[in-house]
């Protein structure tokens, strides 16, 4: 069974896949049916069929999640001395302005709005 992958064309390549797939699918196909057998074989020792068990576990409904309202956006905390126009919420990464202005002596609370 041992095959040399490599000196293969590209035809027996496909063909020793599809020939894979379908060996696989049989295999699943017979451990299902033992599967499903096992399992009839044990309800019945308790005096069940698989029908008779599968009907008391009904789907549950899920709960519906409630609606989120949207966020507002942020109110700014801080603004570029340089240009008001630049502002920041103290929320997430610090802009490249503030940092440099911070590096530069200025004190965070010099630029709050």
């Amino acid at each position: 069974m041992n095959k040399d992958l490599k000196n293969m064309s590209q035809k027996e390549l496909e063909k020793l896949l599809n020939d894979v797939k379908k060996a696989l699918e049989s295999v699943q196909a017979r451990d299902r049916r033992n599967a499903r057998r096992a399992a009839e074989k044990a309800a019945a020792e308790f005096g069940f069929s698989l029908n008779d068990l599968s009907e008391d576990q009904k789907p549950k409904k899920k709960l519906a999640k409630a609606a989120k309202k949207p966020r507002k956006p942020a109110k700014p905390k801080f603004a570029n001395p340089a240009d008001p126009k630049q502002t920041w919420t103290g929320k997430g990464r610090q802009p490249n302005w503030y940092r440099a202005q911070v590096d530069a002596g200025v004190s965070p609370s010099a630029m709050e709005i």
